[in-house]
């Protein structure tokens, strides 16, 4: 279940974080953050994309309420959504890439695929 996970933050901090990395990844298709990060943006991004494949008013209200872009929010829906309209679910991929250097954080790559 998405947003289960603390982060080590308050509640504001986190969903704006993630509402932050979320529109990030939908705008540039990869990003490079922590494991446990990584596999809360993949839910929610997932679930962005899986609203979006319904082209209606009422879906692109819901994702602009979450997404902080209106061009990214014009991209999902013009462009990743299309892509994926025949499948379901399974957007995002996560690639661990070992530790980060200054505190040994795992990091990963997520992309959409």
């Amino acid at each position: 279940m998405p947003g289960t996970r603390k982060l080590g933050r308050s509640t504001d901090h986190r969903k704006a974080m993630l509402r932050g990395l979320v529109t990030y990844l939908l705008e540039n298709g990869r990003i490079e953050t922590t494991v446990t990060r990584a596999k809360e943006v993949s839910a929610m991004a997932e679930k962005m994309i899986t609203i979006a494949k319904e082209d209606s008013l009422q879906a692109k209200r819901r994702v602009m309420a979450y997404v902080t872009k209106e061009d990214v929010v014009h991209k999902l829906f013009a462009e990743i959504a299309p892509k994926y309209a025949d499948k379901n679910g399974g957007y995002c991929r996560i690639t661990k890439i070992g530790p980060r250097r200054g505190d040994a954080a795992e990091m990963a790559v997520i992309e959409l695929i």
